[in-house]
């Protein structure tokens, strides 16, 4: 069912070049109309295949929004005999995919939410939790004024905690590299804590592919193992807390009393659906927590919260984030939401709550109507 919409655009997008060939079939810029829909069709094909390369990754929604999308919308008055409305709105939806390209991804926003739960320890009282996630630094347009942009955002808000909810790279280790510096002043009083993403595996990179014969042949590390690897020693190189299938106590005193209080962090590797793979497992995670003791899950993909979560285990709040709010928002409308029943914001069922971040980046560099985000999540007794 999540493939349809995929589909659909697909079989759209083809009959709009059936339509264009009428005006353009005698001319070579025809050829460009079909080409659009061929490279979207091998990508999306691909991807159904397994092969997640970030080429097919980036085609898919940059060929779709600056060449698809147009050509439906002008096949849409063509129909109607309205065909210069249509090369205006069909132009005007180039020059918004322009301008989500070019400025909508770097302009940072702060969202605040409140969560509350009837077992929160008194000392967590208005406990603020700063959640950052999907930085994708290796995507185009991400540079050292953004990640100044965003030190900014975090030394303002002051949290007690931050946790990272995956996606540090894009596709190679080596991306991290050049802002190893900032984020290192990435500090809060009760540290922070981070899971990986499906990207941070390393998998998506061209290198991967190149050498995956290779490896096999001469027995060497596969780049794809080096390469998380090496970004786990940098994570904690950082001074953050990575947690693979693993939990930490988090202690809070509030001023002016004695003793204090205790909450769960769990961080588990990814959990997804197809077409991604499992890696992580919350059994071994939360293994010897209490049963009534306030748990936080660090889970990247918010699919995990209803595959293996809510009414199946006692954690109290989910921080996710992977689906970038589609990177697309018209109002409260977003393409993702055909892919992710919980796809940006705050959910809850019963006593279990979970927050979706909208994230930093993406794997293009694009953002119309769903900013890049950090979230505040303040912690409250129901």
């Amino acid at each position: 069912m999540k493939r349809f919409p995929f589909v659909f655009a697909l079989l759209a997008a083809t009959l709009a070049d059936a339509c264009l060939y009428k005006d353009l079939g005698n001319t070579r810029m025809w050829l460009l109309a079909p080409l659009s829909t061929v490279m979207c069709t091998f990508s999306f094909v691909a991807i159904l295949r397994g092969f997640h390369h970030n080429t097919f990754m980036r085609v898919l929604p940059l060929a779709t929004m600056f060449f698809i999308v147009p050509k439906i919308i002008f096949m849409v008055f063509s129909f109607s005999g309205t065909r210069h409305i249509g090369l205006l709105a069909a132009s005007s939806a180039i020059i918004a995919m322009g301008y989500g390209y070019f400025f909508g991804c770097r302009n940072i926003k702060v969202r605040h939410v409140v969560c509350k739960s009837d077992i929160l320890p008194k000392d967590f009282e208005d406990y603020r939790i700063l959640q950052i996630s999907d930085l994708h630094l290796g995507t185009s347009f991400y540079g050292y004024s953004f990640m100044k942009k965003l030190l900014k955002r975090v030394e303002d808000i002051h949290p007690d905690l931050i946790v990272f909810t995956g996606d540090l790279v894009n596709t190679d280790v080596e991306e991290a590299f050049p802002f190893i510096r900032y984020l290192k002043k990435i500090q809060a009083p009760n540290g922070v804590y981070s899971v990986m993403g499906n990207h941070d595996y390393c998998e998506y990179s061209i290198k991967n592919t190149w050498k995956r014969k290779q490896t096999r042949s001469t027995g060497k590390e596969p780049y794809a193992v080096r390469g998380r690897r090496v970004l786990h020693y940098l994570e904690r190189k950082m001074g953050w807390h990575l947690l693979l299938d693993e939990h930490a106590i988090i202690s809070h005193k509030r001023p002016g009393e004695s003793g204090k209080g205790e909450i769960a962090l769990i961080g588990v590797n990814n959990i997804a659906k197809f077409p991604f793979p499992v890696y992580g497992d919350l059994g071994k995670a939360t293994e010897g927590l209490p049963p009534g003791m306030f748990k936080i899950l660090l889970s990247h993909d918010p699919s995990h919260w209803k595959m293996g979560v809510v009414h199946k285990t006692d954690i109290a709040l989910t921080l996710s984030g992977h689906t970038h709010g589609g990177q697309l928002k018209l109002g409260r409308f977003s393409p993702i939401r055909w892919m992710y029943r919980e796809w940006g914001g705050i959910y809850t069922e019963d006593s279990q709550i979970l927050y979706v971040s909208s994230g930093l980046g993406g794997s293009v560099p694009f953002r119309l109507g769903a900013s890049p985000e950090v979230n505040v999540i303040k912690l409250k007794r129901a």
